[in-house]
């Protein structure tokens, strides 16, 4: 079957509201085909080889007996992804996925072959949350992702793929899952350290730049939720469906995988819940500081009423006079009348509490 090349769009991926889950760009023919880098045995021994190199030799590799290769593209031009998948023979379906990306972490079989969605974090990043995608087949597994990540960063690889390869190509990918899994945990407990900070700076003053960064992180926190809270259901099934490529023995490492996963939903699904009740908090104390303002404002309405009553019943019209001595002391007796009743006034009203 020829494989039909998708039109695809150079944007990314967005979702209802309007917020991309992904960056994803693939390189124009002018930028390079990307890098592929293959692992795996040829003549019986371990190889590791890049672009043309690799490329030429991955159907040797894979006509090995019991083969064990993984195919590695990053940032890959769609001419590469295609003459990829040709030689592995994908379904048109699965090509098609790639190229295009999605919005959701997924597991699929397609013709025998798993294709796994996952989203790997950049904690150095608020916005963005590299694409992988992942398909396992019968003796290989194959990556595609963009350039600004690399799998041997993970810690099961430190030591080199081919321990690890060794084991299995379902094994491998059992590796990268944990890892992007594992990297959710620091992303998501500095999710939870600033939404500490945020809530004592709501305790301290509420003002606009708090509730500002407060958005933020809610903003964020969906983001993580959206990457992290469908891998669930991938390794739910990855370890309760009877797939003929992960051998049972794998099937534990998995289950790993998966309690990991409940424990971080949990935990974002508590950082949720703090981020809505800080909302709450900035609300009340918004609407405290505005009735802490009335009621200054009343009692310095009624401290003014008290002067303008005193001074409307005993009129004010002589001031001047009295200030030029032709009046006697009884101007200055209900001035001195007058301001202490406005002290007497303004002091009951501090201990109420009102100014």
């Amino acid at each position: 079957m020829a494989l039909q090349t998708p039109v695809s769009s150079s944007d990314p991926p967005v979702d209802p509201a309007g917020e991309p889950l992904a960056r994803r760009r693939y390189p124009t023919s002018s930028d390079g085909p990307g890098r592929i880098t293959v692992n795996g045995k040829l003549d019986g021994r371990f190889r590791e080889l890049d672009d043309e190199a690799a490329l030429d030799a991955l159907p040797r590799m894979l006509r090995e007996p019991d083969p064990c290769v993984w195919v590695d593209l990053a940032g890959p031009s769609p001419d590469r992804v295609e003459s990829v998948a040709r030689v592995l023979g994908l379904h048109p379906l699965i090509v098609e996925d790639v190229l295009e990306g999605n919005q959701r972490a997924k597991i699929e079989t397609t013709d025998g072959l798993v294709h796994i969605v996952l989203f790997a974090l950049d904690r150095d990043s608020s916005d963005i949350a590299n694409e992988i995608d992942l398909v396992l087949g019968k003796g290989y597994l194959l990556t595609v992702h963009d350039a600004g990540w690399d799998p041997r960063g993970s810690h099961h690889l430190r030591d080199g793929v081919e321990p690890i390869l060794a084991e299995g190509v379902d094994h491998l990918l059992w590796a990268i899952g944990d890892d992007v899994v594992d990297g959710y945990f620091p992303y998501a407990d500095r999710l939870g350290d600033a939404i500490d900070e945020v809530q004592d700076a709501v305790i301290r003053t509420a003002n606009p730049q708090t509730l500002e960064r407060l958005f933020a992180l809610k903003r964020e926190l969906i983001l993580v939720r959206r990457a992290a809270s469908p891998t669930r259901e991938v390794f739910n099934q990855l370890t309760n469906r009877e797939l003929t490529l992960i051998d049972p023995e794998e099937i534990v490492y998995f289950r790993d995988i998966y309690d990991h996963v409940i424990r971080l939903t949990d935990e974002l699904d508590n950082y949720r819940e703090l981020a809505a009740s800080t909302l709450d908090v900035y609300l009340t104390q918004v609407n405290n500081n505005l009735s802490i303002i009335m009621k200054r404002l009343t009692g310095v309405t009624v401290i003014l009423a008290g002067i303008g009553a005193v001074a409307g019943i005993f009129g004010m019209s002589e001031a001047g006079t009295a200030l030029a001595g032709a009046e006697g002391g009884g101007f200055w007796a209900i001035t001195a009348v007058t301001v202490a009743i406005a002290v007497g006034a303004a002091l009951i009203l501090r201990r109420a509490g009102w100014i």
